[in-house]
């Protein structure tokens, strides 16, 4: 139904009157007098509505007015009511007063494991280990692990084993190659990574189901810390035998962690340091007191180790 507005600058509602022009001449008590137009039939009034609203009429004067002249008020005056609030507009009105209010996030699904890993050689050879399903944990590629340690051995001069000693396993993850190491010959593993779920749900019991825990220490710290307060973390034993470094690709420096490892005193004379790193890096020939005794290509994955002097001839 349509919404009449009623103006307060023209008439109301007005009939069209005529003005008798032979009637101005005549006596002046009737000059003032409307004169409706010559004809029989009766002429309906014309109603004369404005775009602006009147504001000093009240709802009860405007129906009066519309009752005057035939119209139905109900049908012009009615306005209809304005629909109800829903439950979240009047939610998002009382929280924010009109600002958007963000949906809630979707919980993340559970983290899983599968077992896709094991271990190559010695004591706990062919054991299967846990990995988080996904790209949380990028573990090194069995045929590089395998590569590693063949190279490692033949340059300890036993090929059969590792030499006794203690391995250092930053970015550890499932502690895949760290075990390998224990189960290789190596006497003590530090174990550091910063994620406690994985240390809880695949690292540990990985040691545990390998029976190497008690000869495992984990640091469930960031590398760059562990690096900064070794002696703190690991106490004045000594440099360690053996040191792999295999962290995500995209999350590291690789210039500056080197740097950082070489001026560690976690390095000796003798140590043997592990990096797996992409392609397009750009890695320096010593490590510092130690050299380049290889490096290998596999695909994407580039794999170099340092080592003392006399393990370099070794592998000549």
């Amino acid at each position: 139904m349509a919404v009449v507005s009623l103006s307060s600058s023209s008439p109301i509602l007005s009939p069209l009157l005529f003005t008798n022009p032979a009637a101005s001449s005549s006596s002046s008590s009737h000059s003032n007098l409307p004169l409706f137009a010559a004809t029989n039939r009766p002429r309906p009034p014309s109603i004369v509505f404005s775009y602006k609203s009147r504001s000093d009429l009240s709802s009860e004067d405007k129906k009066i007015l519309l009752e005057r002249y035939g119209l139905d008020p109900h049908d012009l005056l009615f306005e209809p009511p304005p629909p109800p609030k829903s439950k979240r507009t009047k939610e998002v009105q009382k929280r924010g007063r009109g600002k958007e209010v963000q949906p809630p996030e979707e919980p993340k699904p559970p983290r899983t494991t599968h077992k896709l890993l094991q271990v190559l050689g010695g004591k706990a050879r062919r054991k299967k280990l846990l990995s988080p399903k996904g790209m949380d944990v990028r573990p090194m590629m069995v045929v590089v692990k395998g590569a590693a340690f063949d190279i490692l051995q033949a340059a300890c001069g036993c090929p059969a084993s590792l030499r006794p000693g203690r391995w250092l396993d930053l970015y550890s993850g499932t502690g895949s190659v760290g075990i390998e190491a224990i189960s290789r010959g190596c006497s003590e593993v530090h174990f550091v990574e910063m994620d406690p779920w994985v240390v809880s749900d695949v690292l540990r019991p990985n040691l545990e189901c390998t029976g190497f825990l008690n000869v495992s220490v984990i640091h469930t710290v960031r590398v760059e810390n562990f690096l900064e307060r070794a002696e703190q973390f690991v106490g004045k034993g000594g440099s360690f035998d053996y040191i792999s470094v295999t962290p995500p690709y995209t999350e590291v420096d690789y210039g500056m962690l080197m740097g950082q490892i070489s001026k560690s005193p976690l390095i000796g004379e003798d140590t043997f340091v592990v990096v797996e790193y992409p392609s397009r890096t750009n890695m320096l020939d010593s490590c510092g007191c130690l050299v380049k005794i290889t490096e290998r290509r596999f695909g994407r994955t580039h794999l170099v180790i340092y080592g003392p002097t006399w393990a370099q001839k070794n592998r000549k």
